[in-house]
């Protein structure tokens, strides 16, 4: 059914979201549901509350309020009730579903050692809903080929949370293991493309099956840390691409660099807003400083949609793709 993500919520926040017009609930990135507190969505980067009467307000005295029976209902319909196995997640604070939805969590830490065991007494829940986009690489892509090689630029994508970074990383594989005939870069055979999806959203894997479209040569390791999932790939799974969603960890460096001297492409992600920023970061900054990437994706997000900024190895702009660009053509930066 269209916008199934609906069925993660108990049913008085179901109701409530499921009388917001479709076009709306087509666009819904993130609901919040706080117990006590107003009933929250993100949409196109905007936020309303939602209230009683199925409408969107900016006033929380007219938000609808879940209370504990919703919060409550809703902790065990993501858990699949039974929390007690979810122990992992709950130290993270986040869960991730089938589909490839993460959930966020917020409640009280229990400590042990110094550190987070895991949360109890959860009462927040950002819901992050995820989507694929098929096409969204269309512009990006060209950029990144190879040709007379017939590979692809190590590449690194870049923008703040929520901006599309794991939306187009998941639009990427499918393109890069399909391959494609005719258009600006000619005829390219399909790649062998392994992600490691440490937090099953590019995939949004279930039982080891995808969600998503990943492509017809793709390979996933699901629940996989990076670092130690990058390296797997290398050894048993020979691929020609690795894909790695929010790398930044000195671990996620030794493996990107190890991967790229075995002659593997690598397509990562990262938080910023800028190639600048990320010297500063001891996993990043070498990769870096030895120009590790060939291309840089900056993707920016504003109330007429998401832009994307190409770069190269020396951090010189290629393309510039503005939202009305994205459907009608492209010019260089």
């Amino acid at each position: 059914m269209a916008n199934d993500w609906l069925l993660l919520f108990p049913e008085k926040v179901r109701a409530l979201l499921g009388g917001l017009p479709a076009a709306l609930l087509d666009k819904v990135e993130e609901v919040r549901v706080r117990e006590g507190r107003p009933l929250e969505i993100n949409y196109s980067g905007k936020y309303h509350f939602v209230g009683v009467n199925c409408s969107l307000t900016q006033l929380p005295g007219e938000a609808y309020k879940p209370d504990r029976e919703d919060t409550h209902r809703l902790l065990d319909l993501i858990s699949n009730h039974s929390l007690y196995t979810m122990e992992e997640e709950l130290r993270k604070g986040f869960i991730t579903i089938p589909g490839g939805h993460r959930i966020g969590l917020s409640g009280r830490t229990v400590l042990s050692g110094g550190g987070v065991e895991h949360l109890r007494d959860i009462t927040g829940f950002n819901v992050r809903i995820a989507r694929e986009v098929h096409g969204l690489a269309d512009g990006v892509l060209p950029y990144l080929l190879d040709r007379g090689r017939q590979r692809i630029m190590h590449t690194l994508i870049l923008s703040p949370p929520q901006h599309g970074k794991t939306t187009l990383l998941r639009d990427l594989a499918r393109q890069i293991s399909a391959g494609g005939q005719g258009g600006r870069e000619g005829s390219r055979p399909g790649l062998k493309v392994g992600i490691v999806d440490e937090r099953s959203e590019i995939a949004g894997s279930r039982r080891g099956i995808p969600a998503f479209d990943v492509g017809p040569r793709t390979d996933i390791l699901d629940g996989c840390p990076k670092a130690e999932g990058m390296m797997m790939m290398i050894r048993s799974l020979s691929p020609d691409v690795l894909i790695a969603d929010e790398i930044g960890r000195l671990e996620d460096a030794d493996a990107v660099t190890e991967a790229l001297h075995a002659g593997i492409s690598v397509v990562a992600s990262a938080h910023g807003k800028e190639v600048s920023e990320l010297a500063r970061r001891p996993g990043l900054g070498g990769l870096l400083e030895h120009r590790m990437f060939e291309r840089y994706v900056i993707l920016h997000r504003s109330e007429s949609g998401l832009s994307f900024r190409i770069l190269d190895a020396q951090k010189r702009g290629l393309l510039l793709i503005s939202p009305e660009e994205r459907i009608g053509g492209d010019r260089h930066a």
